[in-house]
């Protein structure tokens, strides 16, 4: 199955490992909800070209990336041959998780990718699969209550706000910003309440949830992350049944 990613991938890479106030914030929030990952098998799931899998890496977890594009993959090993830190990187689809044993793993994190997953319930099924009892599956996505098929900054009074339209209309759609990531790639809506009726469906319960407050950048009125959240970022566990 080809990934939407191939076709920017290079370009993908080097956007990203500029960094933005948004990605960094996800990444903050994950490694808050991961905990210490000191020793753990842990699988970054669409990993990319791998700059969680490298933050877990260096954190002490034993990590295998997975992800659907061949580029991105191509991208992350590359860099794991200069510097060595002992992941290993798979093409494999999020739904199935097939490579993997069941009960095998301590941990998933998933890094601003679940919104590029087709079948949600498929994929959540295959994460509680794989993951040992007392495991976990820490995520970031887009807030899906503000990052709607149409929303939009506006300015009301003294203060930006959001403007929120569509939040019920799920299904893939493509940013105005046709030059940046979600223009180019798109991404899938769900409300919130489809994401966590996926996981808690297959069985998760949930431990944890983080909404990033970040910080006004500097000469910038919008986006006014200090009012609305972009990200947010949850943990859930697998029961350990006695």
């Amino acid at each position: 199955m080809p990934s939407h990613y191939d076709q920017i991938a290079y370009w993908y890479d080097s956007v990203t490992r500029m960094g933005t106030i948004v990605q960094e914030a996800a990444i903050s929030a994950l490694i808050q909800l991961s905990g210490d990952v000191s020793g753990l098998q842990i699988c970054d799931l669409a990993c990319g070209q791998g700059i969680m899998a490298q933050n877990l890496s260096r954190r002490g977890a034993r990590v295998i990336g997975v992800d659907l594009s061949v580029r991105l993959l191509a991208i992350a090993r590359a860099h794991e041959i200069v510097a060595q830190q002992g992941i290993r990187y798979m093409e494999m689809n999020a739904e199935t998780l097939s490579d993997f044993a069941t009960a095998s793993l301590h941990g998933v994190v998933c890094n601003l990718a679940l919104m590029d997953i087709e079948d949600i319930e498929a994929a959540s099924t295959s994460v509680y699969r794989v993951l040992r009892p007392g495991g976990w599956f820490a995520f970031s996505i887009m807030h899906p209550c503000f990052q709607t098929p149409d929303s939009s900054w506006a300015s009301a009074l003294e203060q930006p706000g959001r403007l929120v339209r569509a939040y019920f209309h799920e299904g893939r759609w493509y940013s105005k910003n046709r030059t940046g990531v979600r223009g180019q790639v798109g991404a899938i809506h769900r409300t919130l309440g489809t994401y966590f009726n996926a996981l808690t469906g297959a069985g998760f319960i949930l431990r944890g949830l983080i909404e990033p407050r970040l910080d006004r950048e500097p000469g910038k009125t919008e986006p006014a992350y200090d009012v609305v959240p972009a990200v947010l970022a949850a943990r859930f566990e697998k029961a350990i049944v006695s």
